[in-house]
């Protein structure tokens, strides 16, 4: 089994997927990160920064920004260690610019909360089971490394998302999950968490790409690299 995992309101959307084809893939509702590191999946794709900077950007953000072409505003900037651990939103600002020369967008300290999760759960051993990947850069490789013109929100977007699953084996018609209330996760969420398991299993195979090929590691060894 490989496991997808996309953030949403109400923690984090989990998709597993076995590795036997006969098994329909599962999807559930998670508070937090650790019930997916315990569940046995060989392979754990997360959209979620794994390795802080210390001293500039990250090459694998620049690399997928140019991937994904018209999606690039997906891909927020990763802030410093130092930022991360600020209680406000001004504050992690002004440390970020001191250190990576740059302020960083509001969506970027709404995620501050499942970032810290992961950093705390998160070495350098256990990245040998989850792995950081982006539903972008995963649905562009679907799309033959194509970037996709329509955002994922739109009718059209969604609609194209769900046909490339589909063409790329992942049998999205027979996905299993409860109905859940927008106020928990979106249509969105799930089928972002659907490609974070494709690419799951492509790592978990050795047959996906890496941005970028050789990866950098910051200063707790955590290797800083999106793989699709």
């Amino acid at each position: 089994m490989v496991i997808g995992l996309d953030g949403c309101k109400a923690g984090w959307v989990m998709v597993c997927w076995p590795h036997d084809t006969g098994k329909a893939p599962r999807a559930a509702i998670i508070p937090t990160i650790h019930t997916a590191v315990n569940a046995g999946a060989s392979c754990i794709g997360v959209d979620m920064p794994i390795g802080f900077p210390c001293d500039t950007a990250r090459a694998c953000e620049t690399l997928a920004r140019k991937y994904i072409g018209p999606r690039r505003s997906s891909v927020f900037p990763v802030p410093c260690r130092d930022a991360l651990m600020a209680d406000d939103y001004t504050g992690a600002c002004e440390i970020n610019a001191r250190v990576l020369g740059k302020k960083f967008p509001k969506q970027t300290f709404m995620l501050f909360e499942k970032m810290r999760e992961i950093d705390a759960l998160i070495t350098p051993g256990l990245q040998s089971l989850v792995h950081e990947v982006h539903p972008e850069v995963s649905f562009c490789t679907m799309n033959n490394q194509t970037p996709l013109r329509h955002a994922k929100k739109t009718t059209e977007g969604a609609r194209l998302r769900r046909t490339l699953l589909i063409a790329n084996g992942f049998p999205l018609d027979r996905l299993r999950h409860p109905q859940w209330k927008k106020s928990q996760a979106g249509d969105d969420d799930i089928l972002d968490a659907c490609a974070c398991a494709w690419s799951a299993r492509r790592i978990a195979s050795g047959t996906h790409i890496s941005l970028p090929a050789t990866p950098q590691f910051d200063a707790r060894g955590l290797r800083m690299q999106i793989s699709a």
